[in-house]
């Protein structure tokens, strides 16, 4: 079971099936708390210890949140409900109201069909993949004892993560005659990211607020732009903000529409960073997928890169490993250690937010900062994962595209670790030969495991 039950981001799937089964949710939640008591050396020795657990907008969540309640309960914790919220305030709030962990119910970026389980430890960091190996081989071990009672409270804690959030903005600065559009993805931050910016001055216009539990990340949010785009257009706004889910990432629109990356938001953060000595080591955590245009802008002011894996849980490590001050993803999932442990969308816009005020230039140059080297993505939905180092057909096809781009671009394929998907990303000075060569590799790919989805 090992490897198959925790992805890239804790665990992923359907409701009620698989791992988010009722009583697989309840055994997850037992064991997890299990080992974060033990290697947190926290003794239960009278009143309970703390758990704090928050959750999205999702229909699901009420019914997974139940579930999880009982194994923590099992395990002698109790549980403060923090009910719908973002899950980087998660990652605040739980070391801050005294828990030994914290837990969000959430699929981020995925479609209201999808949830799933992430774990944060004492400090507000995603737990380590050692730990989950350690909870998959338990619950292969023994159930969770009799079903008990849950113990938990509600709490309202959401204005101490936003006056977090609203320190984090230069004091010399606000968002005064700025008009700004904020999309929430229908999500965990519409009940926060609108107040936020206003509260800092900015005149609001809103998509994504009006959650109804099914809507969840459906054509809006960080993973569908165009509506903000738009309305950016429309409303003749200043910028755009674009959440995800459960607002752990963010992406940018310019003033005309153009959209920024989590690249281009790196980009404009160490620029920042690095004019004021903020830039621990001068170097930067970005991972793989990260552009070359980007790479190279860097390197030519000095900054190095420490190269990860896809993936926050990877990018968080070399912070952690290389005591760095900011690293990142260009899906728009940055971390400002200074700030915060893991990723968070609100942080990231106001960090971008602030780097463009105190520019004095329209968001547009921002934008301009390096020349992207051109990318073609295809995104293939698949019914398995055969490991792709044993796919021969496949793999000559990826040799093949590697040899044509020898000494000037890239290709990269893997599974996503969310979703049943597997990303083709092939980078090079052309954008049609891209294409081409991605299209090739994808076309060989189908044949091969006799996948007839279509790529898009």
């Amino acid at each position: 079971m090992s490897g198959k039950l925790f992805g890239t981001d804790g665990v992923r799937g359907i409701p009620g099936e698989g791992p988010l089964k009722p009583e697989a949710v309840r055994s997850l939640a037992y064991h997890a708390a299990k080992v974060l008591l033990e290697r947190q050396g926290v003794k239960i020795n009278g009143s309970a210890p703390l758990i704090a657990v928050g959750r999205d907008t999702r229909n699901s969540g009420p019914a997974l949140l139940r579930a999880l309640l009982s194994g923590f309960s099992a395990a002698g914790v109790r549980a403060v409900d923090l009910g719908i919220i973002p899950t980087p305030a998660v990652s605040y709030l739980a070391p801050r109201l005294g828990c030994f962990a914290g837990a969000v119910i959430s699929a981020s970026h995925n479609p209201a069909e999808y949830n799933g389980l992430k774990f944060f430890d004492a400090l507000g960091f995603k737990i380590p993949v050692a730990l989950e190996d350690e909870i998959e081989k338990r619950m292969l071990r023994r159930a969770p004892p009799a079903l008990p009672k849950p113990a938990f409270a509600a709490a309202d804690r959401g204005a101490i993560y936003l006056d977090f959030l609203k320190s984090a903005f230069p004091a010399t600065l606000d968002l005064s005659g700025v008009k700004l559009v904020v999309d929430c993805a229908n999500g965990a931050a519409a009940a926060f990211a609108p107040k936020l910016f206003a509260e800092l001055g900015a005149e609001v216009f809103t998509i994504g607020v009006k959650p109804n539990g099914r809507n969840i990340n459906a054509g809006c949010g960080a993973t569908a732009t165009e509506a903000l785009q738009k309305e950016v257009r429309r409303r003749r706004a200043d910028a755009g903000v674009a959440l995800d889910g459960d607002a752990d990432r963010a992406l940018i629109c310019d003033e005309t529409g153009r959209l920024l990356d989590g690249d281009a938001l790196i980009g404009a953060a160490a620029v920042r960073l690095l004019a004021r000595g903020g830039l621990r080591g001068s170097k930067v955590a970005l991972t793989v997928m990260s552009n070359y245009g980007l790479l190279g802008f860097l390197r030519e002011r000095g900054v190095s890169v420490v190269t990860t894996p896809v993936g926050d849980r990877w990018v968080t490590e070399a912070i952690e490993k290389e005591g760095l001050s900011l690293g990142g993803e260009n899906s728009g999932h940055l971390v400002f250690r200074d700030y915060a442990p893991t990723g968070d969308g609100m942080l990231t816009a106001l960090q971008t937010l602030a780097a463009w005020r105190e520019s004095g230039k329209p968001m547009s140059a921002l934008g301009k900062l390096y020349k992207p080297t051109p990318q073609t993505l295809k995104a293939i939905h698949v019914k398995g994962k055969p490991p792709i180092a044993l796919m021969k057909a496949t793999g000559a096809a990826i040799a093949a595209a590697e040899k044509k781009l020898a000494g000037r671009g890239r290709v990269f394929v893997r599974y996503s670790g969310t979703e049943p998907v597997l990303r083709v990303l092939v980078e090079g000075p052309s954008a049609p030969e891209n294409k081409h060569l991605a299209e090739s590799i994808a076309k060989v790919y189908l044949t091969e495991t006799g996948n007839e989805e279509k790529h898009r």
